[in-house]
């Protein structure tokens, strides 16, 4: 169907709810139609539906929201400067990130909101800037700081709670994204982007792109420099002289333990066992190349247990403890009280152990409740890192 033959039958199908759009015009339509392939029925139900979520949400006061401090304080990230061509330049800072600190301290519903409030802010930058350019100004330059990326951002609940603020994302903001540009990416990137590259669309991967040891020429190719703060390579100062510009890009830390409201997540695990008093419980998992990632969560029942992972240094036959290689120290840990979680990078090849430790209780057997992940990377992340620009294409 042509486009402007669908955009037209769009708008008639749309008479009872154009009035409460945040824009009418055809650009904003457009944008609905694209995200589905120019399929006006499916095109219609995203639209209603994210009408729906605009008014569960108080969209028209949601400027004048006020977050809980802690997300004020500690949510990294903001919109600093524009791109060459007007639009509005937004930094993710992952590092010093406490994800784990934010969750026990307020609830998902609240930073669902704040980063809806976000796109919000930066929707409205959008229509700002049309306004003042006298061209329209559409779509967002993103900028993902990934230094200090590590294991633990990759903790399950935070992983979840990032893919459900993506998902908002895709399902509320369609073709809004320009460019997505990953600087300073660890060699852990490649995993954590395979842990949440599924909530993206095609069109959102592909706009995805790796930066290598020239990030800072690559972003004055798209960026000027007076709109880049000197902490990313540019000349752009708050005003008292801050290189970080951190009036406008929040960069997080950690959260005080005085703001959390609970100890624990709830937890669903996917095994139960018991392990006999003066005995263990080991479980196999064959690790085929390195970079992969064993991510494992568990709990007791009322007394602690011991866990370690080992390297098995032969194949088939069950090892003792003794006679394998320690690659994360055993250690007892009180999972009764609070369920312990916990991640390893696998440098080598081979079969990992996870062994649940209950040798020194000759009184009690224990039960665990425990879940285990292999973490792959993502084949083309790790194909880019390390290259001086690198676009994540996943199309066909």
């Amino acid at each position: 169907m042509p486009a402007a033959m669908g955009n037209g039958l769009f708008r008639e199908n749309l008479q009872d709810v154009l009035p409460s759009l945040p824009a009418q015009d055809d650009y904003f339509l457009l944008k609905w139609l694209r995200a589905r392939s120019f399929d006006v029925p499916k095109s219609e139900a995203m639209l209603r539906k994210h009408l729906e979520f605009r008014k569960y949400m108080d969209a028209d006061n949601i400027a004048s929201w006020e977050a809980p401090e802690v997300i004020r304080r500690y949510m990294s990230g903001g919109m600093c400067g524009y791109d060459r061509e007007g639009s509005p330049v937004w930094y993710d800072v992952i590092g010093p990130l406490d994800a784990r600190g934010l969750l026990l301290s307020v609830s998902k519903q609240d930073l669902l909101k704040n980063k809806f409030r976000d796109c919000e802010l930066l929707r409205r930058e959008c229509e700002e800037q049309s306004r003042k350019l006298g061209r329209k100004i559409e779509m967002v330059l993103m900028v993902f700081d990934c230094e200090g990326l590590g294991l633990k951002h990759l903790w399950k609940p935070a992983v979840d709670t990032y893919g459900e603020l993506l998902a908002m994302f895709e399902e509320n903001y369609p073709e809004s994204l320009k460019r997505l540009f990953i600087v300073k990416a660890p060699k852990i990137f490649p995993v954590a982007y395979n842990l949440v590259k599924h909530f993206l669309s095609e069109d959102t991967r592909r706009k995805v792109v790796v930066l290598g040891s020239n990030w800072k020429e690559v972003l004055q190719k798209y960026i000027d420099p007076e709109q880049i703060p000197v902490q990313y390579g540019g000349t752009l100062t708050d005003p008292d002289g801050d290189p970080k510009c951190s009036s406008k890009i929040n960069y997080g830390g950690d959260v005080p333990q005085h703001y959390y409201v609970r100890d624990q997540l709830a937890q669903q695990y996917e095994h139960s066992v018991v392990v006999n008093r003066g005995s263990s419980h080991q479980v196999e998992y064959e690790i085929l190349f390195p970079g992969c990632v064993l991510r494992w969560q568990f709990r007791t029942e009322g007394a602690d247990v011991g866990f370690g992972v080992y390297l098995k240094t032969k194949a088939g036959e069950r090892q003792r403890a003794g006679a394998m290689t320690e690659v994360y120290p055993n250690q007892r840990y009180n999972s009764h009280l609070v369920p312990e979680d916990g991640s390893l990078t696998c440098s080598t090849p081979g079969i990992y152990v996870l062994r649940f430790d209950n040798t020194y209780s000759y009184l009690h057997a224990k039960r665990v409740s425990y879940s285990v992940e292999v973490l792959l990377p993502d084949a083309e992340a790790a194909a880019a890192h390390g290259h001086s620009e690198e676009s994540l294409d996943h199309s066909p």
